[in-house]
């Protein structure tokens, strides 16, 4: 226990720092994976273009790379000096967005057709097609697989720990310096991060209970 009592400063900043990279990143990933899910089954053939090059250029590029450019090729493109918390946020979340676009399309590929077609034949366009009808119905089937995506984002905040970027990731080489047991520091670094995945499985029973009674 000492290691964590005796350096409350370093754990915080650590712990601060992987909740920066979770929730901003998570929020980029949200917002873009929504708009290239909806890109990805929308009637427009460049849109479905666009949306898969998108997916398949970023998701099967690992993650190392992905961070790789934004730490050191997005500053040289960029004036002024460069925000690595920034760059890092914005490449978890670009790189989580093709997992969360193919989890809302496999969402919406879950709603019937049928809606849909009775929608637009209603007058309805695509935008209110999918804010009215089908999305509110794919939630439903997608919390689940969305939180594994978040949760495999919580994990790859400890990517960034090699871009200089403070985190979980690194506090074992901080701990190093300092003359603690490297062993005992990773095994409290896997306690703080099955906690924090705990919390994603309760906010995920709490919402699927939510939708359930809505049913």
């Amino acid at each position: 226990m000492n290691i964590l009592t005796d350096y409350p400063d370093l754990w915080g900043e650590a712990l601060r720092g992987t909740l920066v990279l979770f929730f901003g990143g998570g929020a980029i990933a949200l917002l873009l994976g929504l708009i290239v899910g909806a890109m990805r089954v929308s009637p427009v053939p460049i849109a479905r273009a666009v949306g898969a090059v998108y997916v398949n250029w970023i998701r099967n590029t690992p993650l190392t790379l992905v961070m790789f450019f934004f730490a050191f090729c997005v500053p040289l493109l960029v004036p002024g000096r460069a925000d690595f918390v920034l760059l890092a946020t914005t490449a978890l979340g670009i790189y989580t967005a093709t997992y969360v676009a193919e989890t809302v399309r496999s969402g919406i590929n879950t709603v019937p057709v049928g809606q849909a077609e009775a929608a637009r034949a209603l007058g309805m366009g695509f935008g209110q097609v999918m804010g009215y009808v089908v999305l509110p119905q794919a939630t439903r089937s997608v919390i689940p697989p969305m939180m594994s995506v978040l949760i495999a984002l919580l994990k790859n905040t400890t990517v960034a720990s090699g871009f200089s970027v403070v985190n979980l990731g690194n506090i074992r080489a901080n701990m190093s310096e300092l003359g603690e047991n490297q062993l005992v520091t990773i095994l409290w670094v896997m306690v703080v991060f099955v906690v924090l995945v705990l919390l994603l499985a309760w906010l995920q029973r709490v919402l699927e209970r939510r939708w359930k009674v809505a049913r």
